[in-house]
């Protein structure tokens, strides 16, 4: 049984736990509140639930203990986005989201201020004394406090709260934690108003304008060209090895890339998707790959059958060592450089959404593009259903070729 306790103009509930009397806040000092909550704890021991009563459990156990669960599920650099992103809603709280070392340059010390963005306002992360003492207003204050002092993308708050919303759905159902009323307050904040999605691409000139202003870095003008007419993400692009390019003509065609999980040197990575695929060549690609000849490196092989990288790490400013395997970042800073050269700035985005793009403007279904691309056929037709009007003149065009509307405009009347 459980009953009501009022101290001051709060109301308490009594409930008694292994024969133990518990007693809780119901933080409200209206008797039908009061007295709805009270009904709902009943109601949860008429069930079995023997202990109904919220739990306290501090933040930082529930954050360190959902990251270390992530960590096991996801791949490195997607677990690392989720737990930049709980640092920010309830800062350093334990010692798995700490930052334990930052580079700092003259750059970022001066990183311009995006539109709207308010550097006046301090950004304060979600404050409780536990993690059932959250409530969403707070969750919403703290959004909406960041797209106010940051100029936030709408996409980039709704990840806030969805990430947020992940967090207390896994502790709930985990049984780490039990929430008043056994409700996740993140899932009440409200979504803001996305736009619909904006890409860019290349058009076949701008194709052909790209790859010519790199005649002069073989190695970069192949990576583009992969980029472009197999529509490969970048870290797939980098992690390419020299078995993954079957330039053979036994499936027919000009040969296919394969796009597969593998593990060099005790590092392990898999395409986004957890996906493999492969991906025909095409005739215009397969004139780059045969005039690029991958560099020799001097390392023995090892067990696992690995024999080099397509793409090795040129050397020089910024990587440790030629031959090796070649960091994203590093990979997008040399290309930005040979971009400003030629006075370009297609990016490798830009490259990947040109293959989709002119594949849909070809005709070629939605399902296909997001096999090719590793895509879910939502996405691919949240990007590129746009593109594909272009191509669909004759489609619409279903009347016969002599039909006359004026012929029959009339028709009944005299």
């Amino acid at each position: 049984m459980a009953s009501l306790l009022k101290r001051g103009d709060v109301y308490y509930a009594q409930v008694y736990i292994g024969g133990k009397q518990r007693r809780r806040s119901l933080k409200t000092s209206s008797l039908q509140i009061a007295k709805e909550k009270l009904r709902r704890i009943e109601s949860q021991q008429a069930q079995g639930n023997d202990n109904p009563l919220p739990s306290r459990t501090p933040i930082g156990e529930v954050v360190g203990a959902y990251v270390d669960h992530i960590r096991t599920k996801k791949t490195a650099k997607s677990a690392q986005t989720d737990v930049y992103y709980l640092r920010e809603a309830f800062g350093p709280c334990c010692d798995q989201i700490q930052i334990t070392s930052r580079r700092v340059t003259s750059k970022s010390k001066k990183r311009p201020r995006k539109p709207g963005q308010d550097r006046r306002c301090k950004d304060r992360p979600v404050e409780a004394d536990c993690i059932e003492a959250v409530t969403t207003s707070q969750i919403q204050q703290f959004i909406d406090a960041r797209v106010r002092s940051r100029g936030l993308a709408p996409k980039t708050a709704n990840r806030y709260r969805e990430i947020i919303c992940r967090l207390f759905n896994w502790a709930m159902r985990q049984g780490v934690i039990r929430m008043p009323n056994q409700l996740n307050p993140a899932s009440r904040v409200e979504r803001h108003k996305e736009q619909a999605s904006k890409i860019s691409y290349l058009t076949l000139p701008q194709i052909d304008e790209q790859l010519d202003a790199l005649r002069f870095k073989p190695q970069l003008q192949t990576m583009v060209a992969i980029l472009i007419y197999a529509g490969l993400r970048r870290e797939e692009l980098l992690w390419l090895t020299l078995s993954d390019i079957d330039l053979s003509q036994r499936h027919g065609g000009h040969g296919l890339i394969k796009v597969r999980a593998k593990t060099i040197d005790g590092t392990s990575w898999q395409p986004k998707t957890a996906n493999n695929r492969a991906v025909p060549i095409s005739s215009s690609l397969r004139a780059y790959l045969d005039r690029y000849t991958p560099p020799k490196t001097e390392r023995p092989e090892p067990a696992d059958g690995f024999k080099g990288w397509f793409f090795p790490s040129p050397g020089g400013r910024g990587h440790r060592s030629g031959g090796g395997w070649w960091d994203p970042d590093n990979f997008s800073r040399d290309l930005r450089a040979a971009q400003s050269e030629v006075g370009l700035a297609w990016t490798c985005l830009d490259y990947r959404h040109t293959f989709g793009s002119q594949l849909a403007q070809r005709g070629i279904s939605l399902y296909k593009i997001s096999s090719l691309m590793g895509n879910s056929p939502e996405i691919c037709r949240r990007h590129y259903a746009s593109v594909v009007p272009e191509a669909m003149h004759n489609e619409v065009d279903f009347a016969p070729a002599n039909h006359r509307p004026d012929t029959y405009l009339f028709a009944g009347r005299g």
